[in-house]
């Protein structure tokens, strides 16, 4: 396995949408929420698990927390 490089910076957008799964939001609420295809939130929460090197949602939240872009 590769090591990955963890970068903080994602977009104004992928925060709220970060925001919002902590939040327990749907991918499907989100979208609502935003005013944004279900497809384009799918695709900002992807872009972030990637540039976060995570394999799922709960490693984006802990990464978030991690890289102090969630706070409690």
């Amino acid at each position: 396995m590769e090591p990955h490089i963890v970068e903080k910076n994602i977009s104004d957008r992928e925060a709220e949408v970060l925001f919002l799964i902590a939040r327990e939001y749907t991918i499907n609420e989100i979208a609502t929420q935003l005013f944004i295809s279900h497809h384009t939130a799918i695709s900002h929460r992807k872009n972030m698990m990637q540039k976060w090197a995570v394999r799922n949602t709960a490693g984006l939240i802990r990464r978030g927390f991690e890289l102090g872009v969630l706070t409690v």
